[in-house]
């Protein structure tokens, strides 16, 4: 679930904190830096582990605060693919049951996923497993707030890195303040539902996995 990756990293300290020892400022500017924040194609951040080398400080013309090159251990979250992972529901909708670490929220279970046969309640908002047994069917709800165990099965991660404004086409130049011509962007881009960078994919559809209510007997 958790491991620790290498990276470097050029940490700039302000004149404000030289007083204190060189280790601490670093490890506090790493931290406000990534803890919580999701690096690309590595995971989410968490907290600092350590710090492994430091190069030569630098200060440069016209600016008090000194730079250096920092080689350090970082704590992440990052399940490996067939990991099997506890976590509790957060809500379900037609996309699926969504599932939070308490820590980290972007985790689904598609319905073709799910312990089958399944259907989705729509009165009350919730999945169930239409269970078969010799007195007939049972409903087990997937209820919000409930303990489910489920598996790994793939990660969608999503650059989510700021761009540039989109560049006008030659023979409609975009100049600001002409009449008739709009700088807002345009109403499906204003109203464009934001992506999480990195979102877990599981399953419950095997022996065992699913709300840990079910398999305590």
């Amino acid at each position: 679930m958790f491991v620790l990756v290498e990276m470097v990293d050029t940490v700039r300290i302000p004149p404000w904190s030289f007083q204190r020892q060189l280790n601490d400022a670093i490890a506090e500017e790493l931290n406000k830096k990534l803890a919580n924040k999701v690096v690309y194609k590595v995971g989410l951040c968490i907290c600092l582990y350590d710090i492994t080398k430091l190069d030569d400080s630098y200060i440069f013309p016209g600016d008090g605060a000194s730079h250096t090159k920092v080689h350090f251990r970082y704590v992440v979250f990052h399940p490996f693919l067939d990991e099997i992972l506890i976590g509790k529901i957060k809500y379900c909708s037609q996309e699926g049951v969504h599932v939070t670490m308490g820590f980290f929220d972007d985790i689904l279970i598609p319905p073709e996923s799910l312990q089958q046969p399944a259907k989705f309640d729509e009165a009350e908002q919730v999945w169930l497993w239409e269970y078969e047994t010799d007195e007939g069917a049972h409903d087990l709800y997937m209820d919000q707030g409930e303990e489910i165990r489920f598996r790994v099965t793939d990660e969608v991660f999503v650059d989510t890195s700021p761009t540039g404004p989109a560049t006008a086409t030659p023979d409609t130049p975009g100049q600001p303040g002409q009449p008739g011509q709009s700088t807002a962007p345009p109403a499906e881009d204003a109203g464009e539902k934001k992506e999480a960078p990195y979102t877990l994919i599981g399953t419950i559809c095997e022996p065992g996995l699913g709300l840990l209510s079910w398999w305590n007997n």
